[in-house]
């Protein structure tokens, strides 16, 4: 695995650890299995920051912190994939989760209008949250999962890889 390209786009843990804003973990923040870059930890944070990117609450970052110190999962590499969806993906992601929701659920999907207001959304919020929540969850369980497997896998060619390199080149 490409482990020192990684580690110099990775934060300072004893940094992390001081932030004021996460004084209230304590020390939760000194497992080193969130800070070691292994299969693992690093399988475990794509599925983590992948869930936490696909549900729609505000401070999802936090939510990725928190799941990653619970799964004991590399807290930098969870808590960046949560931007996967940031301001300018949210739209498109947030509507195909709604339109799987509402697929799952059989319900008709509502459509969007010319002019999108506030006073529309109020009105459909009622109707849409159920659809729009269970697809987000589905999404994120489902993408969470495959991205899990898909870091397993790419991990152990990765070693392997370079394991029969090794030999060949002892050999030659």
């Amino acid at each position: 695995m490409p482990r020192r390209l990684i580690k110099r786009f990775m934060p300072d843990p004893a940094r992390i650890r001081e932030h004021k804003s996460l004084r209230f973990l304590g020390t939760l923040l000194h497992d080193p299995n969130l800070w070691h870059l292994n299969r693992h930890s690093a399988s475990r944070a794509m599925a983590v920051g992948i869930f936490a990117a696909f549900i729609p609450i505000p401070f999802q970052m936090l939510l990725a912190a928190c799941l990653a110190i619970t799964v004991r999962s590399n807290m930098p590499i969870s808590v960046s994939l949560v931007w996967l969806t940031n301001p300018i993906t949210m739209p498109p992601v947030f509507y195909c989760t709604y339109q799987l929701g509402a697929w799952l659920m059989d319900v008709p999907p509502r459509s969007l209008p010319d002019e999108l207001t506030w006073e529309w959304i109020s009105s459909q919020l009622s109707t849409v949250w159920q659809p729009f929540l269970l697809g987000s969850v589905v999404c994120g369980v489902v993408l969470g999962g495959g991205a899990y497997g898909l870091t397993m896998l790419y991990w152990r060619w990765w070693v392997n890889r370079q394991w029969k390199r090794r030999k060949n080149n002892r050999k030659g």
